[in-house]
């Protein structure tokens, strides 16, 4: 909703004061008029009205300041209008005009005033020149002098001060708004990286979860169901097939307490954060905090992958293992993410080609790490285990890899199976 304008006015008292000054002014000018009707030999009324319509001229003083101006000064060998040349040299100081129209029709309202000054003074002077009062030579230009410069200068400093108040005022308006603007596109933003932060941690969280559930699980299923089978058969294999469900089970749970205990320290500098700042930054800061406590704890390693292959053969699963190339110091990240693809393509295996073939390569190139796990197609005389899949398994090597800067490759083979590939850079980049 806009503010209602009067005209050229802003607010309701500036009307009131520009027609009250207007009246003063009209009133003082028909005085004065009456005056000038007599030395100028013209009727009074005349003269009045004269003095009626040029102190009416203030009335416009925000509107037209330079014309108010020039009438003042018009007006000014008549000897009238006081108060509009006041009034109105302090708007003109004060408006936007540019200051040297504003400092040629100050001039000239001071000259004209000092013009005007002098020979009603020299007059008077003549005129008091029987009397005892006799000035020296001094006077009249002294006189003229402080009389116009009173009646120009106050007005127009005082209007110039006025207006570069104003501008200042205007000026840490618009900056404070400007600040205000600011502050809000960056809580905003700040909520957006709280958002990301969030979410990025949900999706890191889930795939731990994912990769360490799915895998352990995996496999302690796949021995229950060949200890159900081996059960009556083979007592002494059915209790090395337990002992691996139980060393499974103890592992999978192992895994799961690290993930919880990195859930809980995210979750109290949450709550740590929140005491002390807003929200969204305390998101930003807890997620940054899980997140450097999931790399900073020990995770697996390529050292790992052997004995992770070795639960797959134990599962009954055929697993050919190759490492080519001369070993490379990768960072434990890029370790962790190999560890943790190879894991998930073997747990594929499991679920969607029981009793297939398996090849797992591994590839040292320089400043690369590549690893593939190849499948040949799946045995249809071995039982399905009926693990269920939920469809995240490819996205979430996808998503691991491709944060390390990595290239990522899945799909179905010529001979009927699926290969998974992944090539890491040694060193990965930083984020």
């Amino acid at each position: 909703m806009t503010a209602r304008r009067y005209w050229w006015w802003d607010r309701r008292r500036s009307v009131v004061l520009d027609v009250g000054l207007a009246l003063v002014s009209a009133f003082e000018c028909a005085w004065e008029g009456v005056r000038f009707a007599g030395d100028a030999g013209l009727p009074v009324p005349l003269g009045v009205a004269f003095g009626l319509v040029a102190g009416s001229v203030l009335v416009v003083r925000r509107r037209w300041p330079i014309a108010v101006v020039l009438v003042a000064i018009a007006v000014t060998p008549a000897e009238m209008a006081y108060l509009m040349g006041i009034v109105s040299l302090y708007t003109l100081a004060a408006s936007e005009v540019p200051r040297r129209i504003t400092v040629v029709l100050a001039g000239m309202s001071l000259a004209g005033t000092l013009i005007v000054t002098y020979v009603r003074t020299q007059q008077d002077v003549a005129n008091a020149a029987d009397g005892d009062f006799r000035p020296g030579p001094w006077y009249v230009p002294l006189v003229s002098l402080f009389m116009s410069l009173g009646l120009t200068g106050p007005p127009v400093l005082y209007g110039l001060y006025i207006g570069a108040r104003r501008r200042l005022m205007e000026s840490l308006r618009e900056r404070a708004d400007s600040l205000e603007r600011e502050l809000s596109l960056l809580a905003d933003r700040a909520e957006e990286r709280a958002e990301w932060a969030r979410t990025e941690e949900r999706t890191r969280i889930a795939r731990e979860m994912h990769d360490v559930v799915a895998h352990r699980v995996s496999l302690m299923v796949v021995h229950a169901a060949a200890l159900q089978a081996v059960a009556l058969k083979d007592p002494a294999k059915a209790v090395k097939n337990a002992a691996l469900v139980g060393d499974m089970g103890r592992q999978a749970l192992t895994e799961l307490r690290q993930m919880l205990g990195v859930l809980r320290a995210g979750d109290a500098g949450r709550r740590d954060g929140e005491t002390s700042s807003a929200v969204p930054l305390a998101a930003v800061g807890a997620a940054a905090a899980a997140v450097a406590a999931a790399e900073a704890e020990d995770g697996p390693c390529l050292a790992d992958l052997e004995a992770l292959v070795g639960q797959s053969r134990q599962a009954g699963m055929v697993v050919e293992f190759s490492v080519e190339g001369d070993p490379v110091d990768c960072g434990a990240l890029v370790e962790q993410t190999a560890y943790r693809v190879v894991q998930e393509a073997l747990t594929n295996v499991h679920k969607h080609a029981a009793g297939a073939k398996t090849w797992v390569r591994l590839a040292h190139r320089g400043s690369e790490f590549a690893m593939q796990v190849e499948n040949g197609p799946s045995d249809g005389g071995t039982a399905d285990a009926g693990l269920p899949s939920g469809g995240n398994g490819l996205v979430g090597m996808r998503e691991r890899v491709t944060a390390l800067g990595g290239v990522f490759v899945s799909g179905p083979t010529d001979a009927g199976g699926f290969r998974v590939s992944a090539v890491l850079p040694a060193r990965p980049r930083k984020a």
